[in-house]
């Protein structure tokens, strides 16, 4: 599977590497992302971790993570990744979502999501995109309620996350067939 970028108007994916560190390194200080999942950037080398992880599973063909370009303000400004990719039964996972305090509530993380669920629809000919969201991590719920996410069930304490809190995960799904349809609406 070839791992190359996305692009739409407002932002550019870039296929995630080490390289971006340094462009990241800022944005992660700024950021408690472990509050709600499991990843830890809180040092250079969690961050360096994360980032050798995540490229890792490339190889695997278990993830597609990317580094997030803000067109307009021609600067890095977070990850994200496909993961959990089962080729098979062509379902995977958006998330590993994380973006600068600056850009969030301004609607560009809708035209990231907007971006990878297209890709993955359109051109990858996946059936079904799922989100995994701390239930207690309302912001993010909303979003994903918001670009048609269904919430489809709840997975009870099924996660260690910041201080060894056992998380519910919130799981949502959009079906290949409800996006379209959202799409011709559009």
């Amino acid at each position: 599977m070839k791992h190359h970028s996305l692009e739409n108007v407002a932002v550019r994916l870039d296929p995630l590497f080490m390289d971006h560190f340094s462009n990241l390194w800022p944005i992660a200080q700024q950021l408690d992302i472990h509050l709600f999942g499991p990843s830890d950037i809180s040092t250079p080398e969690k961050l360096k971790t994360y980032i050798s992880m995540a490229i890792e599973e490339v190889s695997m063909g278990k993830s597609l993570p990317y580094a997030i370009f803000h067109k307009e303000r021609q600067e890095y400004i977070g990850c994200t990744r496909f993961g959990s990719i089962d080729w098979i039964n062509k379902v995977l996972h958006i998330g590993w979502t994380w973006i600068s305090p600056d850009s969030q509530g301004t609607g560009i993380n809708a035209q990231v999501k907007s971006l990878m669920l297209q890709h993955a629809f359109e051109v990858l000919g996946f059936e079904k995109v799922e989100f995994r969201i701390d239930e207690r991590n309302i912001r993010s719920r909303r979003a994903v309620e918001k670009i048609g996410g269904v919430l489809e069930g709840i997975l009870r304490e099924n996660m260690i996350v910041k201080n060894g809190v056992r998380r519910n995960s919130c799981c949502y799904g959009i079906l290949k067939r409800e996006w379209m349809a959202r799409m011709d609406y559009n």
